[in-house]
């Protein structure tokens, strides 16, 4: 019988980091097949620029490798990321997986839980936020995909030089969650345990209102998930062990 629900997110699978792409399909072949269902908090890939991004082969068995795990049994949701907050309904399809609105209360076991990506309680980064809200615009998007893909390609390369590079000259507090953002948006969700990524600083935060779990990020075939059981909640690395620094 599944035994619990899982959460990942902050993978950023491209073809650049082939331990960590090799690391998610052992996943999704292994732990992930005993699972009640599998919730992806974004950043699934380094980066989605449309859904026409599945017409390269290394796209495309990513969806495959979801979709096999869909066909299993395993319910699969995906929430958008900032970097692939363009993965529309095709991909949806293609992978047998369901999207997902961002925040989201959801309550297994009978435990109320908020999910979201993160990036929209970074509050103190006021040019994200601004850029955030341009991209996330119905219209640009409709715009953006109807660009060239070779274009959409190379202008999203540009984009990611510059965000490196201006990350860089940020203090570290302003890329982190701002703590009101937080106690709002559990005390509006009515929750006392909050998940979410996108910080890439995993952790178990104690808040005023609760828990604040912030899921791993992946790289070079490490990582890890956040598991969510009739006995408690728990980080685990992939080999199945206690996520450093987050147990009680």
């Amino acid at each position: 019988m599944p035994d619990s629900v899982l959460l990942i997110s902050d993978l950023h699978l491209s073809p650049a980091d082939p331990a960590t792409v090799a690391a998610f399909g052992r996943f999704l072949a292994g732990r992930a097949r005993h699972a009640q269902a599998l919730y992806i908090l974004g950043d699934l890939f380094e980066v989605w620029i449309g859904d026409d991004q599945l017409d390269e082969p290394f796209y495309a068995a990513r969806a495959a490798e979801l979709r096999a795990l869909a066909d299993s049994g395993v319910p699969v949701y995906f929430m958008a990321g900032n970097r692939d907050f363009l993965c529309g309904q095709s991909f949806a399809a293609a992978a047998g997986l369901t999207l997902i609105a961002d925040p989201l209360t959801i309550a297994p076991f009978g435990k109320p839980l908020l999910l979201a990506h993160g990036d929209a309680y970074c509050t103190d980064d006021a040019d994200y936020q601004r850029f955030r809200r341009i991209v996330r615009n119905p219209l640009v998007q409709w715009l953006w995909r109807r660009l060239p893909y070779r274009w959409r390609n190379r202008e999203a390369a540009k984009l990611r030089e510059k965000s490196t590079a201006m990350n860089r000259r940020k203090a570290e507090a302003i890329m982190d969650v701002n703590a009101g953002a937080i106690a709002a948006a559990m005390r509006d969700a009515g929750v006392a345990t909050l998940i979410h990524g996108h910080t890439h600083r995993p952790a178990r935060h104690a808040e005023a209102a609760g828990t604040r779990w912030v899921l791993p990020d992946w790289h070079d075939g490490s990582g890890g998930y956040l598991r969510v059981a009739e006995d408690g909640v728990s980080m685990l690395t992939l080999d199945d062990r206690p996520f450093p620094g987050t147990t009680a």
